[in-house]
C-alpha cells in the first residue's frame, strides 16, 4: 500500500489551524526531509541534534527576510502522529504570516498536503487503523457532547478492538477448516462444528447489537429533524421562537403569515434538533404562494424524523384530532400531538384528548415537558451511556454484509456442507471485517475517506 501511494516519499506541509485571525497559527510538516527543510528557514539552532518532544524558540527567515518569531515542536519518527518526522510551527495568527511561512516551506522542498493526508499517513504507517482514523475526523466535526464521546470511544479503539477480536476468532476456525481440506482424503475434522456454531451465534449477536446502535449513532452524529406542522394560526412560529428563545420567525394574527419553511437548530441534552417551522396547512386557499408553502409542509412531514403537530386546544375536538393523527401517521409514525394556547384554555386537556402535552407557546408554559418528550423520542438517556455506538454509514454497510455472511455460514453448518464451501462464506465475512478496519482496502477508497478531512489533519 505504501509504495502505491502517490507522493508517499514527499515531505508535506499545511496550515493546521482554521482560517482567520487568531492569537497563534500552527503549521505542520511531516516526512523524511522535515528536519532538512525547517533547518533552511530556522538558522539559529541545529534542530536535528535536539531531543524529540522538545520546544525551541527562534526566528524563521526566508533568506535575509525575517518571517516571524515562532515556537518549533519536534516529534521524531516513529513516535509521532504520522509515524514520520513531524515538526509543528506555532507562529502568530495573522493569515498573511501563516501563508508566508507555508510558502517558505514549499520553496524549500515541501509540498502542500492533501486533505486528511497527515492522518492517512498515520494509517499507512500503522499508527492507527481505519476506524480510529475516521474517529479523528468525527471528533473534529463533533458539535455536541454525545458526538464527542462517541468519537473518543472509537479513537481509543473501542470499535476497533471488538472487530479485531471477532476477526481473530474467525481466522482461527478458518485455518482449521483449511487444514481439513489438506487432509480431505483422510476424512478428518479439525474444526468442531458445534463450537463453530456457538461462535457464529456469539459473533452474530455482537454484530446485530452494533447494527441496532446505528439508529442512535445517526441521531448523535447528524441530529434529529422536527417538522412543526399544524393549521394556520396554531402558534407554530411562536413555538419556534420560544424554543429558540429568540424572535426568529415572524408572528402575526393573520393566517398564512409563514409562506416557506424556516429551519433552526437547538441543542437538547447533547442532541441537535433541527426545528422546521412550516406553512400552516389548510385545504382551501386562493393564494398561490401559500399553496406552494403548504405542499412543502406536507413534504417535510414525510422527511422529518419527528412530526410535532401543534393545534389550538380551544378549537380542536377529540374526533378531529384522531382523524388528523391517522392522516399524519400514514406519512410519519413519530408524531407528538401538542395542544397550544393553554393560557386561555379552561378545561383539562388530558380529559378531552389522547394523552398529549398542553403548552402555551406565548407564555412558555409546558415547554420543558415538550423538550423532554423530544429528547426521549430521539433516544433519551441512552445517548449518554457507555455502550459502543456506530455512527459511520460505511461501517453500517459493511456490518450488514457481515451479518448476511454469518447467516450463510450458520446455514452451511446446519446443512453440513463441505469445508471448501463453508470457507467461501467465512472468507467473505473476513473480507468485510477487514474493510472496516482497513486491513482490506484500496488506494481509491482511502483517498475518498481521507478527502473528507480538513487540510492539516
Amino acid at each position: 500500500m505504501q509504495s502505491k501511494l502517490s507522493g508517499w516519499n514527499d515531505t508535506i506541509a499545511a496550515i493546521a489551524t482554521p482560517p482567520g485571525i487568531g492569537a497563534i497559527g500552527v503549521l505542520r510538516l511531516s516526512g523524511n526531509h522535515a528536519f532538512d527543510i525547517i533547518q533552511k528557514i530556522f538558522p539559529s539552532k541545529n534542530l536535528k541534534s535536539q531531543p524529540a518532544n522538545t520546544l525551541h524558540v527562534g526566528y524563521l527567515k526566508d533568506g535575509e527576510n525575517v518571517l516571524d518569531e515562532v515556537v518549533i515542536s519536534l516529534f521524531k519518527k516513529p513516535a509521532s502522529y504520522t509515524g514520520e518526522d513531524v515538526i509543528e510551527i506555532s507562529c502568530h495568527g495573522s493569515p498573511y504570516v501563516q501563508q508566508q511561512v507555508l510558502d517558505a516551506l514549499i520553496r524549500n522542498g515541501a509540498r502542500l498536503a492533501k486533505a486528511g493526508e497527515f492522518t492517512q499517513r498515520a494509517f499507512l504507517n500503522k499508527k492507527l487503523d481505519l476506524t480510529r482514523a475516521e474517529a479523528v475526523g468525527d471528533l473534529i466535526a463533533s458539535n455536541t457532547k454525545a458526538a464527542q464521546n462517541a468519537a473518543l470511544k472509537n479513537m481509543r479503539g473501542g470499535f476497533s478492538n471488538v472487530l479485531h477480536t471477532l476477526r481473530e476468532e474467525l481466522i482461527k476456525f478458518s485455518s482449521l477448516i483449511e487444514l481439513e481440506l489438506d487432509f480431505s482424503e483422510e476424512d478428518v475434522e479439525f474444526a468442531d462444528r458445534l463450537q463453530f456454531s456457538l461462535l457464529i451465534e456469539n459473533i452474530s449477536a455482537t454484530v446485530n447489537k452494533l447494527l441496532e446502535s446505528f439508529k442512535l449513532g445517526n441521531v448523535i452524529k447528524n441530529g434529529v429533524s422536527v417538522a412543526i406542522v399544524g393549521k394556520p394560526n396554531a402558534g407554530k412560529s411562536t413555538l419556534l421562537n420560544t424554543l429558540l428563545n429568540e424572535n426568529r420567525a415572524i408572528v402575526s394574527d393573520i393566517a398564512g403569515t409563514t409562506r416557506d419553511t424556516i429551519e433552526e437548530v437547538i441543542n437538547l441534552n447533547g442532541i441537535l434538533f433541527r426545528l422546521i417551522d412550516t406553512a400552516g396547512i389548510r385545504e382551501h386557499s386562493t393564494d398561490i404562494i401559500e399553496n406552494m408553502g403548504v405542499e412543502k409542509s406536507k413534504s417535510k412531514i414525510k422527511q422529518a424524523d419527528i412530526v410535532l403537530y401543534l393545534f389550538d386546544a380551544n378549537e380542536m375536538t377529540t374526533a378531529a384530532l384522531e382523524e388528523i393523527t391517522k392522516e399524519i401517521k400514514q406519512q410519519n409514525r413519530n408524531v407528538i400531538l401538542v395542544g397550544n394556547k393553554a393560557d386561555i384554555f379552561n378545561k383539562n386537556i388530558r380529559d378531552d384528548f389522547p394523552a398529549q402535552i398542553l403548552i402555551s407557546a406565548r407564555d412558555a408554559t409546558g415547554i420543558e415537558e415538550l423538550k423532554n418528550t423530544l429528547f426521549q423520542m430521539a433516544g433519551g438517556d441512552s445517548i449518554n451511556n457507555e455502550n459502543l455506538v456506530i455512527t459511520n454509514a460505511r461501517h453500517y454497510a459493511a456490518l450488514t454484509e457481515i451479518s448476511k455472511s454469518l447467516r450463510e455460514i450458520q446455514a452451511g453448518i446446519d446443512k453440513k456442507i463441505t469445508g471448501d464451501l463453508l470457507s467461501i462464506d467465512i472468507n467473505r465475512c473476513l473480507h468485510f471485517l477487514g474493510e472496516i478496519t482497513g486491513e482490506v482496502t484500496n488506494e481509491d477508497r482511502l483517498d475518498y475517506i481521507f478527502s473528507k478531512f480538513c487540510i492539516g489533519k
